[in-house]
């Protein structure tokens, strides 16, 4: 008999739901409450493991053999194991009048940030790329030098990679303000949990409500990365005076983790919220920029029309719905790294031109496993690269590192300086021993061990998602064979605005018209929250993270 192997949210939302019930039943509760208690608790459980802060009961009512929204309410109720936002008490789940259930730890979440926010100055900016965000910031920037020239400016992002294309934009950017301010203009700019200040635990930080940031003005890039739990706490451990700037596209995808809080605050626009839509990157009858209006519009048909035009070189597509990539696919990547085998394989070659080298293409999954994701495009294109450049001190197949080979960094590592999303490139010192050579955020490279590094893959192909904050000359988004649940009109959106100059699309046209017209949809109820704080007036809840 073979195993079935459960995949770990299954199991995880599982055994929520049973120790749920086990609890329930321990504590009296009426048994005809246990089934519907059980169904509810594993949803949440499933819905927070998506994406979601909340699952939606009229959702759940859904399923086949459950009940209507309104008995599975009144079953959670009476089982004691749900409390209200009036009455939450130290529930495991929470459920709102408007048949929102979250577990507790999520709700509590959200209250905060929503009282944080009802009390804190916030200013949203939202646009694509090439909408001029930048340097919309810089004359904010300036405007607070001039109005308190004391005033403690911080910049950050959720991404290494993110703070150091922030950096490198803001110090471009700088010199479009007035001289006497360049000295006073801040560009250094930091990972969020390195502006908090992650504690040996990994868990907790040195800043919070009861030990404020020394900042009057905080400067926020990548916002839409931000999930409710970090942009709680973020926003708790600001002073009560300062001032918060959140930039971002709220189209873009989302964060991995529970919430989409940029594009939920983005979406209702008033005096604090800007959205930038003209786009000075690409001309008005750019294939690049028409096409990502179109995904961002859920225009199908225009995208679809535009895709198979084909009279533009900048914009490609290649049908293929094959499992395995077709050869016209594998044909397309292997090119795509033509510049890179050139620079690896020149005389003489130094780190950072392989870098510039390497930041001319990408190729971005819209999944890490199977033979169209990244894992498999990675062993793929290692391979051709090892053969290509067949370099000296290439140890052979017996070992993951060479010469030349993209290294992408998955954990944080404070002590080393390296954060998630960090790409280094890996080549030979002076003395013959391969390095991994990073961008320092001020220019130059810096050489790490590769023993040193954290977690850490091949990253000659990453995921649409580890690309955001990036930008890239040309890129090649390879889609699934078939239509998923992953594969959405944001997904889409955010792949092809990490290019300046080419986009390829590999994949069938039924995918590419169902991901635009599918937009990413998270259950939460942080505007519900906003209302109930504006209308309670409560001050800010002073939480310890």
């Amino acid at each position: 008999m073979t195993d079935v192997l459960i995949p770990p949210e299954i199991a995880l939302a599982d055994g929520f739901a049973a120790r749920v019930a086990r609890w329930a039943e321990a504590s009296g509760a009426p048994t005809e409450t246990l089934a519907a208690l059980r169904g509810v608790a594993r949803a949440v459980s499933l819905a927070t493991d998506a994406g979601h802060v909340c699952a939606d009961l009229a959702e759940i009512a859904r399923e086949p053999g459950a009940a209507n929204a309104a008995t599975l309410r009144d079953a959670l109720l009476a089982s004691t194991m749900a409390g209200t936002p009036e009455f939450p008490r130290a529930m495991p789940l929470i459920v709102d009048a408007d048949g929102r259930v979250y577990l507790h730890r999520y709700f509590d979440y959200e209250r905060r940030l929503a009282r944080r926010l009802h009390a804190s100055p916030l200013t949203i900016i939202s646009g694509g790329p090439g909408t001029g965000k930048t340097t919309m910031v810089a004359k904010l920037i300036a405007q607070a030098l001039i109005d308190d020239p004391a005033c403690r400016i911080a910049l950050a992002a959720p991404t290494g990679k993110a703070a150091a294309r922030m950096q490198e934009a803001l110090l471009a950017a700088a010199s479009g303000i007035p001289e006497a301010l360049r000295p006073r203009f801040p560009v250094a700019a930091s990972t969020i949990h390195r502006l908090l200040g992650v504690l040996s635990d990994r868990r907790a930080f040195r800043h919070h409500a009861g030990n404020p940031l020394p900042v009057d003005l905080l400067v926020i890039d990548e916002a839409s990365m931000l999930d409710l739990a970090l942009a709680t706490k973020l926003l708790e451990a600001m002073p009560r005076h300062s001032r918060v700037i959140l930039l971002g596209d709220k189209d873009q995808l989302a964060a991995v983790e529970s919430g989409a809080v940029f594009a939920e605050l983005s979406a209702q626009p008033g005096e604090h919220v800007v959205w930038l839509t003209e786009n000075f990157r690409f001309a008005a009858d750019s294939s690049i920029g028409r096409l990502a209006a179109h995904v961002r519009n859920g225009d199908v048909p225009a995208a679809s029309e535009l895709l198979r035009a084909g009279n533009d070189p900048a914009l490609r597509w290649i049908e293929d719905a094959q499992v395995v990539p077709a050869a016209s696919t594998r044909e397309a990547i292997l090119a795509g790294i033509t510049h890179y085998v050139q620079a690896a394989r020149a005389p003489g070659v130094e780190p950072a031109e392989l870098h510039a080298a390497f930041a001319r293409f990408r190729v971005l999954c819209a999944e890490r496993n199977g033979p169209r994701g990244v894992m498999s495009i990675n062993a793929l294109l290692a391979q051709a690269f090892r053969e290509a450049i067949a370099h000296p001190l290439d140890p052979g197949p017996r070992s993951d590192w060479f010469p030349g080979r993209p290294v992408m960094v998955l954990r944080n590592e404070y002590v080393l300086k390296l954060y998630n999303g960090d790409v280094g490139v890996v080549w030979p010192d002076a003395t013959g021993a391969l390095m991994v050579y990073f961008p320092e955020p001020g220019g130059g490279l810096r050489a790490v061990s590769p023993l040193r590094l954290p977690e850490h893959e091949t990253a000659f192909a990453m995921t649409v998602h580890k690309a955001q904050g990036s930008e890239f000359d040309d890129v090649l988004l390879l889609l699934p064979p078939q239509p998923t649940r992953v594969v959405t009109r944001e997904l889409v959106y955010t792949a092809v605005t990490r290019a300046r100059r080419g986009v390829t699309i590999v994949g069938s046209m039924e995918v590419v018209e169902t991901a635009v017209r599918s937009p990413t949809r998270r259950y939460s109820g942080l505007i519900a929250r906003l209302a109930e704080a504006q209308r309670s007036s409560l001050p800010a809840q002073l939480s310890m993270p």
